[in-house]
């Protein structure tokens, strides 16, 4: 595996992280934005509903001085507490009174001289507050207004609260600063997690990338660590598991080429000594019938091996089709051991059961059944000790029959026993090259078994006893 992925993976999250806090900053900042605004307007409108009460419910009216002073008075100490500008407008919309320290000393300002334009105001009334240039001041601002009555009901003036636009700019421009600080140490903490949990995902890939390279080269000695209980461990775990297994083929394999030449040179060489014997004249021409006797059987004895591995591949490839027919499975199994009776006498093997078998027809390819009972009954015979016994037991119903066969003996052991259904394997090396032993037969039979839609098994205890069963439905 190339760095490639930890760095796809590690900046895809990266990115998300950020995309996703900057999403929530922008949120954050609208949301508070609009929630300064609102109180910045509500606070505005207060101080001009204020303002206005006490203007319309003072008894001297607006023409007297020392009314005004008092309403300067006020409009002062509001700009004062709330960083406001405030000031009063006539019906016209000239400003009459300011809250500037300059019309508290001359009843007159800069700003005295200078008319709003009373349709603004009025719209400024009606929609809460605005975000306007009143043409007063030099930037724009937040300004709310509320009209002033007298006695009539007649509009005498106008009371209006402004705000400077950049004070709240410059808060929002504190808070993202302070947004952006503190979100500096929860990223650095989430980059290094990430960091370490993207390694921690991506290190068994690359492991089993480089697993995978040395198996291609013929190395099945490398193991991935399992270090999680999740689908990564899972994945390792099953990784070793088919690392096992490969290996164990391709030790079977070589075993099974090997065990092949060497069943294949012995007889060959047989073959050929006795013809060059017979050739240059060291075999008696008398003697010469004697050895070509010798030579057919090993000829035969070659053509049963090729066509035992030819038969193996003809039942494993995808265009066999199976030729059922109807038979007794009781009479083929008494066949089989009747065929064998030589071998059984002369290892003093007591054979138990087959008397109390009943009569049952199935509907099966005949030949390839036939071949699964030889392999299990030579099997039984080859590993029964002298004296031993071999026991058969046959239960059928109307849908399956259920056929085993235990022998006494050295038995399998348990690490041997998963292992006994596959190509090439031979549990006991030494037993099985003095039997001529290719270990195919029970992997032949476990595929016929599944060709026909059954199963097959195989239990045993060491130094006591071991049972090959099978499970066939019976057919149509």
């Amino acid at each position: 595996m190339k760095r490639k992925l930890f760095i796809k993976y590690f900046l895809a999250t990266a990115v998300v992280v950020i995309v996703c806090l900057t999403l929530l900053m922008m949120i954050m900042t609208l949301v508070y934005s609009k929630y300064i605004t609102d109180s910045k307007y509500e606070t505005l409108w207060r101080s001009c509903n204020s303002v206005a009460d006490y203007y319309e419910k003072e008894p001297e009216g607006i023409n007297s001085f020392a009314s005004r002073k008092k309403i300067h008075f006020i409009i002062n100490n509001l700009s004062h507490v709330s960083e406001n500008s405030m000031f009063i407008t006539d019906s016209n919309g000239y400003i009459t009174i300011c809250d500037c320290d300059e019309w508290f000393k001359n009843g007159r300002c800069e700003h005295t001289a200078t008319a709003v334009d009373t349709k603004l105001l009025s719209s400024i009334q009606k929609s809460g507050g605005r975000i306007t240039d009143l043409g007063i001041y030099s930037d724009q601002r937040y300004v709310a207004s509320k009209k002033i009555t007298d006695s009539d009901g007649s509009v005498v003036g106008t009371v209006v609260a402004t705000s400077p636009i950049s004070g709240l700019s410059s808060l929002f421009e504190s808070i993202g600063r302070i947004y952006l600080f503190s979100a500096i140490v929860p990223l650095i903490l989430i980059f290094i997690a990430l960091y370490v949990i993207t390694n921690r995902l991506t290190k068994p890939l690359k492991l089993m990338s480089t697993a995978a390279k040395a198996m291609a080269m013929g190395d099945f000695s490398k193991r991935i660590p399992v270090t999680t209980n999740d689908e990564i461990g899972d994945l390792a775990a099953s990784f070793n598991d088919m690392t096992d297994s490969l290996s164990r083929l391709e030790s079977m394999r070589k075993t099974f080429i090997a065990d092949v030449s060497h069943e294949l040179k012995t007889p060959m060489t047989t073959i050929g000594g006795f013809i060059d014997g017979i050739i240059d004249g060291t075999i008696e021409p008398e003697r010469q019938n004697h050895y070509l006797t010798l030579v057919s059987g090993e000829i035969k004895r070659l053509s049963r091996m090729v066509q035992y591995m030819l038969n193996i591949a003809r039942i494993e490839s995808e265009e066999f089709v199976l030729k059922p027919s109807r038979f007794d499975f009781r009479e083929m199994v008494l066949n089989v051991v009747l065929s064998q009776e030589q071998r059984i006498a002369s290892g003093n093997i007591d054979v138990i059961g087959l008397d109390s078998f009943e009569s049952v027809t199935i509907n099966a390819d005949k030949d390839l059944i036939h071949r699964v009972v030889y392999n299990l009954v030579d099997n039984a015979i080859k590993f029964t000790d002298d004296g031993g016994k071999i026991t058969f037991k046959l239960k059928f119903d109307s849908n399956k029959l259920t056929f085993s066969i235990s022998n006494t003996g050295k038995g399998i052991s348990a690490n041997d026993l998963p292992y006994v259904f596959e190509r090439f394997y031979k549990s006991d090396r030494s037993r099985s090259a003095n039997k001529n032993s290719t270990g195919l037969g029970l992997y032949m039979a476990k595929t016929i078994i599944k060709k026909h839609g059954g199963s097959i098994s195989v239990k045993s205890k060491e130094n006591e006893l071991t049972t090959f069963s099978f499970i066939l439905p019976i057919g149509e």
